[in-house]
């Protein structure tokens, strides 16, 4: 049985960690990245699908291909910080499957329509989007999620070359700055949207 967390851990993952608009400029580094992905890939997926794909955007180059295609306010954000990484989805991750869940060779079969394909990749990503997010702060770094940006032109801009990859999110990467960052919001308490049966 695994041992549960101290307070220490469990604030920076979660009760005093928040969603940042802006950084330091401390950099974030392809060691760093690569730190933040080797935990992201452990976290469970539906038959082990791995169905995101990441893309990393840290050149400044690569910062404003991205941020013509958010909006003003996120364009702005993805420029400054010192990473962005866009999480997309493969929609034809069940070719994967074979190697991915080889116990079960006839996975890849599971998925036989486009709308079934679908909604297991996008909610899957967005599982391991959650992930990297929770990776990074494990990690020492804060997030910034986002959504405020044109998904067809991201897109068509950075998978153009995997058409079956459709952008989910994208998260702003690094480390906070605390005059970023607005008042905590409310968070409801237990009885507001749980049922115990």
């Amino acid at each position: 049985m695994a041992t549960p967390l101290d307070d220490a851990a469990l604030d920076t993952l979660f009760r005093t960690a928040r969603s940042y608009n802006g950084y330091t400029d401390a950099p974030v580094t392809e060691a760093d990245i690569r730190a933040i992905y080797e935990l992201t890939k452990m976290g469970p997926t539906s038959a082990n699908n791995q169905a995101a794909r990441f893309v990393w955007v840290t050149t400044p180059e690569a910062k404003e291909k991205l941020a013509q295609f958010a909006s003003s306010t996120n364009a702005d954000k993805i420029r400054k910080a010192p990473a962005t990484v866009i999480i997309g989805m493969d929609l034809v991750f069940n070719e994967q499957l074979p190697w991915l869940f080889p116990h079960a060779p006839t996975a890849k079969d599971w998925f036989p329509t486009e709308e079934a394909r679908y909604t297991t990749a996008f909610r899957n990503s967005s599982l391991q989007g959650a992930y990297l997010l929770l990776a990074a702060r494990a990690l020492g770094f804060d997030t910034g999620p986002m959504s405020g940006f044109d998904n067809a032109k991201v897109d068509e801009a950075f998978f153009a070359d995997q058409p079956n990859v459709k952008s989910n999110f994208i998260a702003t990467l690094g480390h906070g700055d605390p005059s970023s960052i607005f008042d905590r919001l409310p968070r409801p308490e237990f009885e507001k949207f749980n049922q115990l049966l």
